[in-house]
This record gives C-alpha cells, sequence and structure tokens, in this order.
C-alpha cells in the first residue's frame, strides 16, 4: 500500500524541482502575475518591510501553494506576497519560512528558494534575526553576510551536486546596499541545528572558528539559491549578543523585542536596497 505523504516533499521519490514548479505555476495562477524579477525572505524583525517596497500585487496564504506549510515560529507571517515596486520589478515576498529546527528535512527547508528561482527570480534576499559575537554591535543593528559555516552538519544538494560557494554571498549586491548605508558592517554566519539557543562555549567556538553572527537559518536557503544560479544578498538583525557575549539569559520574546524595536529603520533600509537592485 502507498504511503500518504502529508506534504509531497516528504515522498523521498520525488524530484523537489518539479515540486517547486508547480508551486511557481500556483503562484503565477494565484497571483496573475507570470515571473518575478527578486525574492525576498523575511526573517524575525524584517516583516513589515513587504508593506513599503511597493504595490501588494497578491496575498497568497502559504498553504495554498504547493510543498508550502504554515510557519512554526512567531514573528513570521505564514504568506507569499507579490509586490510590483514603482520602478516595475516584481519581487516575491516570502513570509513563510521552514526552518531546519522543525525536523521536516533539508527538501522542505529550502522550497521556498527553489520555488523562488523557478518563477523567474534571479536575485535572492535572505533576511534573519540573530546573535552578534561582536561586542562593539548593538541589538536592533543590521549587518550584511559575508560569508557562512553551516554547523547543520546538511545540506540541500543530493547525490554528486557539486556546487562552488566562493562567493555565495555576493559582493556586487554588497556594495549596492552600502550605497543606500555606508555605515553598514558584514560578518560572517554561522547557523546552529537548534531550536536551543547555543551555549557561551558554543559561540566561543563560532568565534575561534571564524563566526561573527549565530542563528538558526539561512545558510542552508543560500546553498539551495546558489545551486538554483541566483544572486544572494544576506542581512542579519543583530537582536541580541550572543550567550556569554550577552550576560543574561536568551529568549524569543527578547528577540520579537528588538526586532519590532528596530523596525522602522530597517524596513526603510530594506526597501531601499530592493528599489536599488
Amino acid at each position: 500500500m502507498p504511503v500518504n505523504h502529508s506534504n509531497p516533499l516528504d515522498d523521498p521519490s520525488v524530484n523537489p524541482f518539479e515540486i517547486a514548479a508547480t508551486a511557481a505555476a500556483d503562484i503565477a495562477r494565484l497571483s496573475g502575475v507570470d515571473k518575478h524579477d527578486i525574492a525576498l525572505t523575511l526573517g524575525s524583525g524584517w516583516g513589515k518591510a513587504a508593506d513599503i517596497i511597493g504595490e501588494t500585487v497578491a496575498t497568497i496564504p502559504a498553504t495554498e501553494v504547493t510543498g508550502f506549510s504554515k510557519p512554526a515560529l512567531e514573528g513570521h507571517v505564514g504568506t507569499l506576497r507579490s509586490i510590483r515596486t514603482p520602478d516595475g520589478k516584481n519581487v516575491l515576498v516570502i513570509g513563510a519560512r521552514t526552518h531546519y529546527y522543525e525536523d521536516h528535512g533539508v527538501r522542505r527547508v529550502v522550497h521556498s528558494v527553489r520555488t523562488a528561482a523557478a518563477t523567474g527570480a534571479k536575485i535572492m534576499v535572505l533576511t534573519n534575526g540573530a546573535g552578534g559575537i561582536r561586542e562593539t554591535w548593538k541589538p536592533g543593528q543590521p549587518v550584511l553576510i559575508s560569508d557562512h559555516i553551516n554547523l547543520t552538519a546538511d545540506s540541500p544538494l543530493e547525490g554528486a551536486t557539486f556546487v562552488d560557494l566562493t562567493d555565495l554571498y555576493s559582493k556586487r549586491l554588497r556594495d549596492i546596499a552600502r550605497t543606500i548605508d555606508p555605515t553598514l558592517d558584514e560578518g560572517v554566519y554561522t547557523q546552529f541545528r537548534g531550536p536551543h539557543y547555543e551555549t557561551p562555549a558554543e559561540v566561543q567556538m563560532a568565534k575561534i572558528i571564524g563566526g561573527h553572527i549565530v542563528g538558526m537559518s539561512t545558510a542552508l536557503e543560500a546553498i539551495a539559491a546558489r545551486e538554483a544560479g541566483m544572486e544572494i544578498l544576506g542581512f542579519s538583525l543583530i537582536t541580541n549578543l550572543a550567550a556569554g557575549i550577552q550576560q543574561t539569559p536568551l529568549s524569543h520574546a527578547e528577540v520579537i523585542e528588538a526586532g519590532q524595536h528596530a523596525e522602522p529603520v530597517i524596513t526603510k533600509l530594506l526597501a531601499r536596497v530592493i528599489e536599488a537592485l
């Protein structure tokens, strides 16, 4: 008797790129937009940016698109939005991120990115809320991602698929972002598995091996975006200093609060960057 998979990506025999193509067709049908130019994943603290990028053409519940599911995390809105910028670009805004720690498998983690590529998007903007290791950084500060360290011990690439990650986070796009805000700092993002926060010793390990930012998303998505041929821009909102750097306990409420305080500044920054891409 065949196994009943609640999500098609849970069936290891299916081609995840075919599911992404079906999802892209769903988005085109539900939005009336055949092709998108830029895709934007909104992490914790970044959600309101979609409101000022341009005119919303369509808002689609993620559960109406093949392969997507409702986000498990507060701060993620659970919708896909098609937005047209004042200069005529079509932006797919993804507010339905599946995190690795939800234990749905890597295919579902990167499905949104593969779907974005299937809609025609050539640029993938990945944002997150994260802990900062540099003591000079303050909560509410946006920083660019220059590289990453993947500590999930996993990859979205399947089989003998060899993808060069040398310039994974585009210097060209980071330079464009700095034309909007020349004060933007940058650092290396370290993705842990989660959902527990990192221990002080783990944060020191990340620091020793070259990390400046710690979080639970983005790296796997960036790898999938590169595989799909997309150019990638990454932003982290420093919501707190990481464990051991910050001497007080960490909490998700703190992450949400920092995002809310930073919202007016980072949403304007992101909207202006999108306009410049």
